[in-house]
């Protein structure tokens, strides 16, 4: 990695885009964290720009090194860098990052956001409606900010979360935007699920405790149903997965018999 690439390391605080173009730059995969490979790279150019390190280090103290920074910022001890903790690392001028990344702490929670943006119900985020969220995420951290930079966040977020670039997020891309927290469902990873687990499972989805299951708890549950399963968190296949299901139940009510079957089943 060239000096040029790599001088925002040195810097005590960068901008929004400069933070995001990192990211982008060591998340190589996607998939969330910095880790592995990715992470090395990340700490030896950290190294090499806030050090001036200008030869390689011995790899012994390259382990040495990343043990104690690992222990410093590494708050989860998952032996990943997550964005929130690289805000940490490179702290930007605003910080807002932290705010959405620890916006959502369930999938309902997480559901709950898309149904609320997803004004036109187009099955995406766009743009303008993108915008809407950074807004009110930003008053509601009590951050000053105006229209033009209110613009740069938005476009930013769309260069880097918007992979397929058609200029809107949909649902796997706003789910990296804003990672939950935890994926209830990979609490229960055996073959065969038994009576408790899946009563502990309607009980977890079942948010109202109403004793049924309804459309907007179900999307939740298939969410993690289905980033459990490794598939694709897409709102079109959400959409037929809810509707075979809640075809089971009684008049959109999915009670805990009619879940029961469609968990079994060969829908998903």
């Amino acid at each position: 990695m060239s000096d040029k690439q790599t001088s925002f390391l040195q810097q005590a605080e960068i901008s929004a885009s400069q933070f995001l173009d990192a990211w982008s730059r060591y998340d190589a995969d996607e998939n969330g964290f910095i880790e592995g490979k990715e992470l090395e790279n990340f700490f030896r150019d950290l190294e090499q720009a806030r050090r001036g390190v200008g030869v390689e280090l011995p790899e012994s103290v390259v382990k040495e090194k990343m043990k104690s920074f690992m222990e410093k910022y590494d708050k989860n001890a998952d032996g990943k860098i997550e964005m929130a903790e690289l805000a940490q690392i490179l702290p930007t001028e605003e910080n807002f990052l932290l705010f959405f990344r620890q916006h959502v702490k369930s999938s309902a929670e997480f559901m709950e956001t898309w149904r609320r943006y997803d004004t036109d119900r187009s099955g995406y985020i766009e743009a303008n409606e993108l915008k809407n969220f950074l807004r009110d995420l930003l008053t509601k951290a009590r951050k000053k900010y105006d229209n033009d930079k209110l613009d740069e966040y938005t476009h930013t977020i769309l260069r880097i979360f918007d992979t397929n670039r058609d200029g809107k997020l949909g649902l796997g891309e706003m789910a990296r935007l804003l990672p939950v927290q935890e994926n209830f469902l990979l609490k229960f990873q055996g073959v065969k699920m038994t009576a408790k687990e899946f009563n502990e499972i309607f009980a977890y989805y079942d948010k109202d405790g109403s004793g049924y299951i309804d459309e907007n708890e179900l999307d939740a549950l298939l969410k993690d149903l289905l980033e459990k399963n490794k598939q694709e968190t897409d709102i079109q296949a959400m959409t037929v997965y809810r509707k075979n299901i809640m075809a089971l139940s009684d008049g959109g009510k999915l009670y805990r018999n009619e879940l029961e079957r469609a968990l079994c089943s060969e829908t998903l």
